[in-house]
């Protein structure tokens, strides 16, 4: 059964295709006798402001992952799985006041760059060719399948051409615009996104409760399943593996919060547009509080759509529709498509488009810095080091059309993932933590060597495997251990920082590295708004996780 779009549902979502295609193209115009340079097309002319970089971050970080995955990780194990959203407020807090500062002032294009700069040509190659294979394996192609997924369970769009309609819709503004036609964008597809995300909770709530509103739906809610409420679980909860109480908040999720947001290129590229520091910090700022909104809108609903499910009456009301692909423990990514069905006509359109402004605008974030990194990090070093703007340019359109036309062909093979969003994070934990422990300590340890780097970040690979793998052949006489994956990465991180110190100290014999990063205390001063804000966040945060502890 697929939800049954009526002319006004078509008419929104065809006014929003043509609003984002106009403004997209619009933006992405030569200015009369100016030629399109590297810096217009992969930083936006550094020109962005404030409010553009909040938003953009957002747009570019939630897309079908978040909707589809983390809903269905709601079903499935409730209000935890949150602590993604609001330990990333934190985590922006932290990126903007200790990280930008280094960046911008190192007037960098990608992160690859950075690392050439600290450590060696040798390592950005390494890395810059991890990410390309991250982005075009992983990220694009795990954003296109779920994309299509809930198309197919929405409309009963066949999924492949699910793939190649959302594929063509990215790439129609965002490959001759580049940076500049995504982050503008996006600030329409985050009103689009929250909107739509907004109505669908007020739906699921409101149908919990009868009709009496979404207050009475969340007390309902919560009166029927108060343990899915609770933010730190217990070892006897069945998703502790995936979320492992304190873990959470002292342990991994930091590893996966500190590589996604301070060192992704696809999402600190738009820091680095920024007109100037404080303005790309007070952009950071917004997107930690739009953060905070964030599980209301894609958590909720996947815990009130179990509710939902598991009442015979709710179910009853729904008629026959609500009998029609159910999700379950077991299929929990179908709870967000599911529950569009019910939205009423004109709504479904615009929660669809919603949905699609979600994965869309993630598709042209990771196509714009898959070309970048290739572009800046590999072309220009190997193949043309003197390409002129106008090839630089042609180079990047290029490397984002080839990306994409891989993820299209990847895409249909995935085949089912449960909670995929669980399943992004597991496998991306295997290489985040080594990363992850070389910038730390390039940036703020000022003796760490490139060596030291290089087999660290080597190293820590298979010290993540052996994490990795423990469960599968664990025994009570195994030489292996069994811990959570968030707790892997925590582990791995700590083990890869203390075999680099050691090589960096048998290497300098305690002197600093000549490359070592001088950092001056006024470097990391930030505006009393900044602070404001940031004290606000901190605040709200303590707020919540005292009111659903456990």
């Amino acid at each position: 059964m697929t939800a049954q779009f009526e002319s006004l549902d078509y008419i929104v979502f065809i006014a929003y295709a043509v609003l984002i295609l106009g403004v997209g193209l619009w933006v992405s115009r030569d200015k009369k006798g100016h030629q399109k340079n590297a810096e217009d097309y992969f930083l936006a002319s550094k020109s962005l402001p404030w409010w553009a970089i909040g938003a953009s971050l957002i747009a570019a970080n939630i897309s079908a992952e978040q909707f589809i995955g983390m809903s269905g990780s709601g079903f499935a194990s409730g209000l935890a799985i949150a602590s993604y959203e609001w330990m990333a407020a934190l985590t922006l807090l932290i990126v903007g006041k200790f990280f930008l500062p280094i960046f911008i002032k190192k007037g960098i294009y990608t992160i690859p760059e950075f690392v050439e700069q600290r450590f060696s040509t040798n390592l950005k190659t390494i890395l810059a060719v991890f990410w390309i294979a991250l982005y075009v394996f992983i990220n694009l192609t795990t954003v296109l399948y779920l994309g299509a997924l809930a198309l197919q369970t929405i409309l009963g769009i066949p999924l492949i051409y699910g793939v190649v309609g959302l594929a063509l819709f990215a790439v129609a503004y965002s490959l001759y615009g580049g940076l500049s036609a995504v982050a503008w964008t996006d600030v329409i597809q985050v009103v689009f996104l929250v909107l739509g995300g907004l109505v669908t909770t007020y739906l699921a709530l409101n149908t919990v409760s009868g009709g009496e509103g979404v207050v009475e739906g969340m007390k309902m809610v919560y009166d029927e399943v108060p343990e899915r409420f609770a933010m730190i679980l217990d070892k006897s909860n069945p998703e502790y593996k995936n979320l492992p109480g304190l873990g959470v908040l002292i342990g991994g999720m930091w590893v996966a919060n500190l590589y996604y947001w301070g060192f992704n290129q696809y999402i600190i590229q738009r820091t680095l547009a920024a007109k100037s520091l404080p303005e790309a910090q007070k952009g950071i700022l917004l997107a930690a509080f739009l953060k905070l909104l964030i599980p209301l809108i894609v958590v909720i609903p996947g815990i009130a759509a179990y509710v939902m499910v598991n009442d015979p009456q709710i179910l009853a009301s729904l008629g026959e529709a609500g009998m029609q692909n159910l999700p379950s423990t077991d299929q929990a990514d179908k709870a967000y498509p599911w529950l569009l069905q019910f939205l009423p006509t004109g709504l479904k359109g615009v929660a669809f488009a919603a949905l699609t402004a979600a994965i869309v605008s993630s598709l042209a974030s990771m196509l714009n810095s898959t070309s970048t990194i290739f572009t800046m990090d590999i072309y220009k070093q190997y193949f043309k080091p003197q390409a002129s703007d106008k090839e630089t340019v042609k180079i990047g359109r290029i490397s984002a059309f080839i990306a994409l036309i891989i993820a299209c062909l990847i895409a249909p093979l995935l085949g089912e993932l449960d909670q995929a969003f669980q399943y992004i994070q597991e496998y991306t934990g295997v290489v985040s933590p080594g990363i992850l422990a070389v910038f730390l300590l390039g940036l703020f340890w000022k003796k760490t060597t490139n060596k030291a780097a290089i087999v660290g970040a080597l190293v820590s690979i298979p010290i993540a495997m052996y994490f990795k793998v423990a469960p599968k052949g664990w025994s009570s006489n195994s030489m292996f251990v069994d811990v959570p994956f968030m707790d892997q990465m925590g582990y791995t991180a700590i083990l890869t920082m203390i075999v680099i110190v050691v090589v960096s100290l048998w290497q300098t014999k305690g002197n600093d590295d000549p490359k070592g990063i001088p950092l001056q205390k006024e470097l990391f001063k930030t505006s009393a708004k900044f602070n404001i804000g940031a004290f606000a966040v901190m605040l709200i945060l303590v707020m919540l996780y005292a009111a659903f502890w456990n």
